[in-house]
């Protein structure tokens, strides 16, 4: 690879929210239900395994001691009985040991006043029961979770319009960002909610797009296919252009009742008086806010049985995942021939895919909401005063883009994901370059990102080398060892520090006049607080390793005028100095690395956040990827070849209502 593009900034926003997920008989069919819709948002059997009761009963002594005073007799708080988990069988059919395990874990529970346990004997509990949990979960064969109805998030929204139509001009800049759901994504169908004003901003890009389409040459060649003339009416050259439209912009086939409601709008724009083309464009507006295109279509299971998912829906799952768009005319082609589904096939669609310029969507979507590296020039913003190069269009981008176009080669070259722990390549610019200092072998840096060859003892290997990851982990004005080892547990690890408990002060700073301070020596005044010392044993020697770096990933030998010490022992007695050991750290946990790994990737591209059951899955495409010796496209295609990506439950029967 000699050069990669540069994708355009998204803008963020923010918006009000109202849940939809919860209505699995909504008819999505018809714009005016649509917009009702949008102005009243204002206002399987159980599990046959026996069940596990190792550690039961030392987790019936934690819920005894720390629940059972509110959650017991005639008037439980929030009518949650603790009795009702009491027998071994409920770990794998009740859903009230996942909100007992996620309160407890967020420190939710016991409530603020009420005797606590401490942080050991809150861990021990909430692992025994996430392994109990699982083991009961994972007794019974895989099964696809729930499907929950989910819009087109803003930039699948603008990706589909450009796609549709052919123009190339950011339709969707004015709609209202889509915060994070589920696995940590803007995609998941749990924070993508409706409101009032999405229904003004979707009209109001609808007829944004389509005057730009009517004044296209390409647009236009697109969708008038068909004009009135000697013996072609006005609606028959209408129904033509609408049977061409309707099922890409439906992502498939439609029927003549589909097909009707948009033709008599045709009509009425004529009956007002709009000759031909003005009401073409104007009937395309309302496909345009119609739930068929504005939300990903999966037709609903009645048969009572787990099933293939339609084929359409499938195409759509697998573009929007490895693409961010609507289907290709391939995939709307294997789709109506009934050959998707079959593994092969996908195996072969994965890899062409992944090949395809889109891809670099998929990496920038997954990458900059996996590693939060999204977040920096947005919601981090480095101090202006202490480091004046931020200010550099060309390197800011290119800080961004590093570890975005770094997976991506990753991925595309079909390389071991080991080497996003330690690689001896990575991403350079010739303002990367600069910016780090840095050399590469065998060739020069210029002003696109290339893959390059590192020096040997170069630290840059890896995401831990790049200035994204360090800067988003950082303070404006100064590292944070806490931030970036809390950074490493929770984005690398998948094992997310306790929040703090309240009334923790903050770290103080150095003030002016007084003699500088390392922040390594502040530490040592915080933790001296034992309530503090605990959880900081595991965050700070996995921070302290990074402190060679300064708060936008330069490399440095000293803060304040004193030699810069880099090393740090965590609870169990491991000594780490440096980021070339803390990469050797995380490549001994290799297998929690890429775990984490494989759960955002499956919650990524399902939309969903993740179910007991789900874990499940992830033990298998973790078994796979393991056997590839850690290849990047397998993870992929085992994502892909997943029950939960290619199958679809039964309304009313899916494991989560099981568990209720």
């Amino acid at each position: 690879m000699n050069s990669l593009p540069r994708p355009v900034e998204k803008r963020l926003l923010v918006t009000k929210k109202v849940h939809l997920q919860q209505m699995p008989n909504l008819d999505l069919r018809s714009p005016l239900r649509y917009l009702l819709l949008a102005c009243m948002a204002s206002g399987g059997s159980p599990l046959l395994a026996q069940p596990a009761t190792d550690g039961f009963a030392s987790g019936q002594v934690f819920l005894r001691t720390y629940c059972k005073s509110c959650h017991q007799g005639k008037s439980p708080a929030g009518g949650f009985d603790v009795q009702r988990l009491s027998a071994p069988g409920t770990l794998g059919t009740d859903a009230k040991w996942d909100s007992v395990v996620s309160r407890v874990k967020n420190y939710e529970m016991p409530p603020k006043g009420a005797p606590a346990p401490d942080i050991d004997a809150r861990e021990s509990f909430t692992k025994w029961a996430d392994s109990a949990i699982r083991a009961q979960v994972c007794a019974s064969p895989m099964a696809p979770g729930p499907s929950l109805i989910r819009r087109l998030n803003r930039e699948e929204y603008t990706a589909t319009v450009q796609y549709l139509l052919d123009l190339h001009m950011d339709i969707g800049q004015s709609l209202p960002a889509d915060g994070a759901g589920g696995e940590g994504f803007d995609n998941a169908a749990e924070a993508l909610v409706l409101s009032p004003i999405h229904a003004e901003k979707y009209m109001d890009a609808a007829k944004l797009a389509m005057d730009f389409a009517s004044k296209e040459f390409k647009s236009r060649r697109l969708i008038l296919i068909a004009k009135p003339g000697p013996g072609v009416s006005p609606v028959q050259a209408a129904h033509e252009i609408l049977k061409s439209f309707l099922p890409r912009a439906f992502r498939r086939p439609v029927t003549e009742a589909d097909l009707a409601p948009y033709v008599t709008l045709f009509q009425a724009a004529q009956k007002q008086g709009q000759p031909f083309e003005s009401a073409i464009f104007f009937t395309l507006r309302g496909v345009l806010v119609s739930p068929q295109f504005l939300f990903h279509n999966e037709p609903i299971n009645r048969t009572g049985e787990v099933r293939a998912l339609d084929p359409y829906a499938l195409a759509s799952r697998l573009s929007y995942f490895l693409w961010g768009t609507m289907p290709d005319p391939l995939l709307f082609d294997l789709a109506k021939e009934g050959r998707l589904n079959q593994p092969e096939v996908l195996k072969a669609l994965v890899h062409r895919m992944l090949e395809d310029e889109r891809s670099v969507t998929f990496a920038d979507r997954f990458v900059g909401q996996w590693l939060r590296t999204r977040e920096l020039g947005t919601i981090k913003i480095p101090d202006a005063k202490m480091f004046p190069g931020y200010a550099n269009e060309e390197l800011r981008s290119d800080i961004r883009y590093q570890p975005i176009l770094f997976f991506r080669e990753v991925i595309s070259q079909d390389l071991p994901l080991l080497n996003l722990i330690d690689s001896k390549y990575t991403i350079l610019t010739k303002a990367l370059a600069d910016h780090y200092k840095e050399t590469p072998v065998g060739k020069k840096a210029n002003q696109q990102p290339q893959w390059v060859e590192l020096a040997a003892g170069s630290q840059r290997g890896g995401l831990l080398g790049m200035a994204a990851v360090l800067g988003v982990s950082s303070y404006p004005h100064r590292t944070s060892p806490v931030l970036r080892g809390a950074w490493v547990l929770e984005s690398l690890l998948g094992t997310p520090p306790p929040p703090p408990p309240p009334n923790v002060p903050a770290l103080p700073e150095d003030h002016s006049g007084a003699a500088p301070t390392s922040v390594r020596e502040r530490l040592e005044l915080h933790r001296a607080n034992p309530v503090c010392a605990s959880c900081h044993a595991r965050i700070d020697p996995l921070g302290f390793a990074l402190e060679n770096f300064d708060a936008l990933g330069r490399w440095r030998d000293e803060e304040g005028g004193k030699p810069l010490d880099a090393s740090g022992e965590l609870a169990d007695g491991t000594k780490i100095q440096g980021p070339a050991q803390l990469k050797a750290y995380l490549l001994e946990r290799k297998d929690l690395v890429i775990r984490n790994l494989a759960t955002k990737m499956l919650g990524y591209a399902l939309g969903r956040g993740l179910t007991p059951k789900d874990s499940c899955v992830v033990d298998d495409i973790m078994a796979q990827v393991k056997a590839s010796d850690y290849r990047a496209q397998k993870l992929i295609e085992a994502t892909v070849l997943s029950v939960p990506f290619r199958y679809q439950a039964p309304t009313g029967r899916t494991e989560e209502t099981n568990r209720d």
